[in-house]
């Protein structure tokens, strides 16, 4: 009883937490903190500092590049490669945002690129809504597919603390595949999906008007043709040899210093130690070589996202290992047989937190550090990988609304019955082809 009344006070915390965003979960989370350290008598758990340190590093580099203006030049190529390839917007599209996600280690540069893939199709008579749903959900599946993402640091940290011996690398070598796959799918039934255009009664209504015509057909503002300073450019390099060098030294553990443990033996320093240090030091870069001032980096839409994101693992983390700690022994008994026989529970719990809490890296937080506690097998863990987006699975994450709101047409929209919504079948596409690839690759692998 008291294991069942504790988890309704996590849940509840996490369900009021999410109605006020990020920051609002992690306060949230305190309350639950509080009831199971003074009402329930639990040993408090741990916040996740080290995580929490990588994403800050991490978030801080990304807010660099933002202020330095890299990021507007891997926007402008993208919308190059969309416009000299129309026709094929609805593939394209959610290739272009996924792979942007991979690099910039967020899913909000999809805002910028909605109104492009929105002009584009408009213009080419394909329903805007082919190409636009697929293309917010694609930029999220490539969350756990970035070496710089909060969700991917997550996993790095918490299998660095559990002593297991995968690197960024082994992640990506799943991760990668799987997602593309999953987004290759989604683009491709997405294809057909809807009244085409001139058949569609309710957009034919639409344009009757002159003015609404005028709004649905009008020109978006484009990035092509816009002058760069080669500081721009600069950033970007920089950034992207940032990731490759945290690559390769993941891969590589060898070219790492060395320092005896507490036995005396020489271990290399962890990964998660290794991606602060090189973060900080891409970030020190921009700063003396692209013209950026440090203070505005604090005001960059990357840096405060990312911001968001820590002080939200910090609580719900925090929460959720105060819980599950003490109820370990009973979770290893009931959650651990049921994930070594029916290793898809663990995808289903993975994915449904994710959508109670609208967060991967939350999502992360949670449920990782569980299942190493319960004993799971981190192939499983890292087989299903894609399962940790679940969030579209009601129409409520800020990147879907601005997708609805970014389709002039009305195209893309939440649906009569809300779970009939333009995002869901993408999105269940997307995750399922994803877990059974990543189910396939990780075993293979490993």
């Amino acid at each position: 009883m008291e294991m069942l009344l504790g988890f309704l006070v996590l849940l509840a915390c996490l369900v009021v937490g999410v109605r006020h965003g990020g920051i609002g979960l992690a306060v949230v989370s305190a309350i639950g903190l509080i009831v199971f350290t003074f009402g329930f008598g639990y040993k408090p758990g741990t916040p996740p500092v080290s995580v929490m340190l990588t994403i800050m590093a991490v978030v801080t580099c990304a807010g660099f590049l933002q202020t330095a203006g890299g990021l507007t030049v891997m926007l402008k190529y993208a919308e190059q490669f969309l416009r000299s390839n129309p026709k094929r917007i609805t593939l394209y599209a959610p290739i272009t945002t996924w792979f942007l996600t991979i690099l910039c280690g967020t899913g909000h540069v999809v805002y910028t690129m909605f109104p492009i893939i929105y002009d584009i199709a408009i213009k080419e008579g394909i329903r805007p809504e082919r190409p636009m749903a697929v293309a917010s959900v694609s930029s999220q599946m490539g969350i756990s597919a970035s070496p710089v993402s909060v969700a991917l640091v997550g996993f790095i940290g918490f299998f660095t603390a559990a002593g297991l011996p995968y690197t960024v690398l082994n992640l990506l070598m799943v991760s990668i595949p799987a997602t593309f796959c999953g987004v290759v799918v989604a683009a491709l039934w997405s294809y057909r999906r809807g009244k085409e255009l001139a058949d569609d009664p309710e957009f034919q209504e639409l344009i009757k008007d002159p003015e609404a015509k005028e709004y649905v057909y009008g020109d978006s503002e484009s990035l092509i043709g816009k002058e760069m300073p080669s500081s721009y450019y600069h950033s970007m390099y920089i950034f992207l040899i940032g990731i490759v060098v945290i690559a390769v030294l993941g891969n590589c553990p060898q070219l790492l210093p060395a320092f005896p443990n507490a036995k005396g033996v020489l271990k290399p320093i962890s990964m998660t130690t290794v991606i602060q240090m090189i973060m900080l030091l891409m970030g020190a870069i921009m700063l003396f070589t692209c013209k950026v001032r440090a203070k505005d980096v604090g005001n960059s839409q990357v840096f405060r996202s990312g911001l968001v994101a820590v002080i939200s693992v910090y609580g719900v983390a925090w929460m959720a290992d105060t819980y599950f700690s003490n109820h370990m022994a009973f979770l290893k008994e009931v959650l651990g047989s049921a994930v070594q026989n029916y290793p898809w529970a663990y995808a289903l719990i993975a994915f449904f937190t994710s959508k109670l809490v609208n967060s991967q890296a939350a999502a992360v937080s949670i449920v990782v550090p569980m299942a190493l506690g319960i004993g799971t097998d981190p192939v499983i863990i890292i087989s299903f990988i894609s399962a940790i987006y679940g969030y579209f699975f009601l129409p409520t994450y800020p990147s879907d609304l601005a997708c609805i709101g970014f389709d002039r047409s009305g195209t893309t929209k939440i649906g009569k019955y809300i779970l009939n919504h333009s995002f869901m079948i993408p999105g269940l596409l997307g995750v399922f082809t994803g877990c059974c690839v990543g189910f396939v690759i990780a075993h293979i692998l490993y």
